[in-house]
């Protein structure tokens, strides 16, 4: 996998269309849930959250590469977002649209990402990742 960061303009025109949002989850995962109040709160749009037990097979069909794998995987306007992903990087994308960025990726499921937060527990680094067609890159760490 390619280490390049790439930084995406932002844009003053709304972001969002009204739609729902769908986040498929591992079935019962409580952090997926942490990760969705987030985002129904950043985003003020609802969220269908759906307990699939293939999960992995529906992130496949989407795109997503095995080795970026999450607990869930949330589709925002057409976008597919894995993992627990953060809202502004979120946002960037949609607002930008990059040709050939089918989505982003938070592989695992991280310390301290959104939906991840534990008290006493210190945050651990991670990349957040575009994929597409192209080899997968790393958009931003945090």
């Amino acid at each position: 996998m390619k280490k390049l960061i790439l930084s995406f303009a932002l844009v003053s025109t709304p972001v969002l269309a009204a739609g729902d949002i769908v986040m498929h989850r591992d079935p019962g995962c409580s952090c997926c849930e942490n990760w969705a109040a987030q985002v129904r709160s950043a985003f003020g749009r609802n969220i269908k959250i759906v307990d699939n037990d293939n999960r992995a097979r529906y992130g496949a069909r989407l795109g997503v590469p095995a080795m970026l794998s999450g607990c869930h995987t949330a589709i925002i306007d057409g976008m597919a977002f894995e993992g627990h992903v953060p809202i502004a990087d979120m946002k960037r994308v949609l607002a930008t649209k990059p040709k050939g960025i089918r989505g982003l990726a938070v592989a695992g499921m991280p310390i301290g990402s959104p939906g991840m937060e534990m008290a006493g527990m210190r945050a651990v680094r991670y990349d957040v990742i575009a994929f597409g067609p192209a080899t997968p890159v790393v958009i931003a760490r945090h």
